[in-house]
């Protein structure tokens, strides 16, 4: 259940943090099932220092990827066996099929970004919402690239993919996500009342949402769930905004403290600890096959490395960083360095 929480995004209450850590606390101790030490194992992490982090980035996505791209039962009799051995051949199977879909994913928001940047010019800010659709888009990763050109245009966002079901060819499958202040699931309740049969379906809720449209109404989809937003955001909604912790002191940049914070339960609703300073950029470079930008930094009269995943542009000389901490592990050595999470320009 912990494992679940925290994979689905659940917002993490009094209750849910407390089951979380004791989720937590087993699995460091050795007590977890088959499928989870045999997802673990193939995932490269270690169960002996598990963190949320594990759960919702490394088990959670080799899970959820054989019902994207394959066969959902194999999640889950990876869960639910007793046998290390078939534990082991299924956990194999996930993480080769997450590895795929990643392939896929990493296309399809190559184009969907073209897509969405298609829809303004690049002197205009983005519209109030976005959707977008491609026939060739695949079905099982349409809610992943939503979430991530929500975060990169930080604007409720859709995408379509053509439907696999059979009989079902001229239906578009639509997932969505949204951001602080637009419930997605109400947003698209009066767009089915505005134009009925246009949605065939829908369900979800505040932030995340999914629909069915009848391929010939995508135009129609569009057009309204954009104006919906018109008419339900202002400038301060769509405006990014990134809470921190303000300035880190140069005596805590050090990799005890991140354990220490590793070691806790953060997630939906309980972010961690996020600071934010002004540093001097000493060299940036594009990593990761161009997909993610290495920067080297001035902190406080020290050098220190940092990541911002997903990032291509250049930042400024002495910009006012938004990050969290991390630790690089090279030739035995632990090094802090800082996951980049926003600039204020």
């Amino acid at each position: 259940m912990a494992l679940g929480t925290v994979a689905d995004v659940v917002r993490l209450d009094v209750n849910n943090r407390r089951l979380v850590a004791q989720g937590l606390k087993r699995v460091r101790a050795g007590q977890m099932p088959p499928g989870v030490r045999a997802l673990f194992q193939a995932a490269g992490r270690r169960p002996e220092s598990a963190t949320t982090f594990d759960f919702g980035f490394a088990l959670g996505p080799r899970i959820n990827a054989a019902g994207r791209l394959a066969d959902m039962t194999l999640g889950i009799e990876c869960l639910l066996t007793d046998d290390p051995g078939r534990a082991m051949e299924l956990a194999q199977q996930l993480d080769a099929i997450n590895r795929q879909r990643r392939e896929i994913e990493g296309d399809m928001r190559e184009q969907a970004l073209q897509l969405a940047e298609g829809l303004f010019d690049l002197d205009e800010e983005p519209p109030s919402a976005i959707s977008v659709f491609d026939p060739d888009f695949h079905e099982g990763v349409v809610g992943i690239v939503a979430s991530r050109l929500k975060e990169q245009l930080h604007r409720p966002t859709f995408v379509f993919a053509a439907s696999g079901a059979p009989g079902k060819g001229h239906e578009l499958k639509g997932s969505g996500r949204s951001i602080p202040g637009f419930h997605l699931r109400d947003a698209l309740d009066l767009v089915a009342k505005r134009h009925p049969g246009v949605i065939l379906r829908f369900g979800g809720h505040a932030m995340a949402a999914g629909c069915t449209v009848a391929a010939e109404h995508f135009p129609t989809f569009e057009q309204a769930f954009a104006q919906v937003a018109q008419e339900w955001l202002d400038a301060a909604t769509l405006t990014r905004r990134l809470e921190t912790d303000g300035p880190l002191a140069p005596e805590w940049r050090r990799a005890e403290l991140v354990d220490v914070l590793a070691r806790e339960v953060w997630g939906q609703g309980f972010a961690p600890p996020t600071f934010s300073e002004q540093v001097r950029v000493l060299s940036q470079r594009l990593v990761g096959q161009g997909r993610h930008l290495q920067l080297r930094l001035l902190h406080h009269g020290q050098p220190v490395d940092a990541i911002w995943f997903g990032r291509t542009e250049p930042v400024p000389e002495e910009p006012l960083l938004a990050f969290r901490l991390d630790v690089n592990e090279w030739g035995g050595e632990r090094r802090v360095q800082f996951l980049v999470e926003g600039l204020q320009a």
